[in-house]
């Protein structure tokens, strides 16, 4: 998440709303695009409701062994994940990348409720297209892109073959909090998040789960990890390592290969 987060404190006073999503102080979209330098790549464009979704679709130099559908984090836009995800191409992963709306090349603004909506729609129509539909599938969230990572495995379960997610945040609800400690247990208690991945991998009980979490990480606290992990059924396994935020693959690239490598030998 982005230290902006800390402007939540100045908003949140004495007299709060129950229910207020305060949705604007959770997503930090940028325009700025930059270079992808992987060479097969193809752009998606999709309509949702008013707004116009851009994806990009990142594609091995041989067959890919899966597809990778990868929702980022709440700052930048997907040109600025793309080179965390090099290792996963190299091993011949398909990765599809996600601006939701207001990211990138993506109209409109995000909110907890259209990033949900925006990920069902893209899951759901990049899934048939030709080269992914006959392919084994995995979800892959970074930071903000965690929550809707496990909503929709939640909703897909029969349909992947695993899901990974770094940086995990507990709820909207968890990581407001911790930018605003003064009132933690306002925001834990009264704050009513759509949908959290603490509650959602409670439900996954068919998939194999990599948690992916950096102990020196300054923006989501590695305890959020360690809490979705220890609330999520087995199978599954968590990888620590040091380093930014959102860095796993730059450090434990080798364990994470073989771990989703695993989800995809499986049935």
């Amino acid at each position: 998440m982005k230290t902006k987060l800390l402007l939540l404190i100045l908003l949140v006073t004495k007299v709060v709303f129950i229910n207020a999503q305060m949705d604007e102080k959770f997503y930090f979209p940028s325009k700025t695009l930059q270079p992808i330098e992987w060479a097969n790549q193809k752009e998606v464009k999709f309509a949702v409701e008013n707004d116009t979704i851009n994806a990009v679709i990142l594609k091995p130099m041989k067959e890919a062994k899966a597809t990778v559908f990868y929702f980022h984090g709440a700052g930048g836009n997907l040109t600025s994940y793309a080179p965390l995800l090099t290792p996963l191409l190299k091993d011949n992963f398909q990765v599809i990348l996600v601006d939701f709306r207001g990211y990138g090349k993506s109209t409109g603004t995000p909110t907890h409720k259209n990033i949900a909506t925006d990920g069902e729609k893209v899951f759901t129509e990049i899934s048939q297209m030709d080269g992914i539909i006959n392919t084994k599938k995995i979800i892959y969230g970074a930071s903000i892109g965690t929550q809707i990572a496990a909503h929709l495995a939640k909703n897909h379960e029969s349909e992947i073959s695993g899901l990974v997610l770094e940086g995990t945040m507990a709820s909207f609800g968890d990581i407001a909090a911790v930018y605003a400690p003064e009132y933690k247990a306002y925001l834990e208690n009264s704050f009513v998040s759509p949908y959290s991945a603490k509650e959602d991998v409670k439900t996954l009980t068919k998939i194999p789960k990599l948690f992916i979490h950096s102990k020196e990480d300054k923006d989501v606290p590695y305890s959020q990890g360690v809490m979705v992990f220890t609330n999520a059924p087995e199978p599954k396994e968590f990888i620590d390592f040091s380093g930014k935020h959102l860095y796993g693959l730059m450090h434990e690239s080798a364990k994470i290969l073989v771990a989703m490598n695993k989800m995809v030998s499986m049935k």
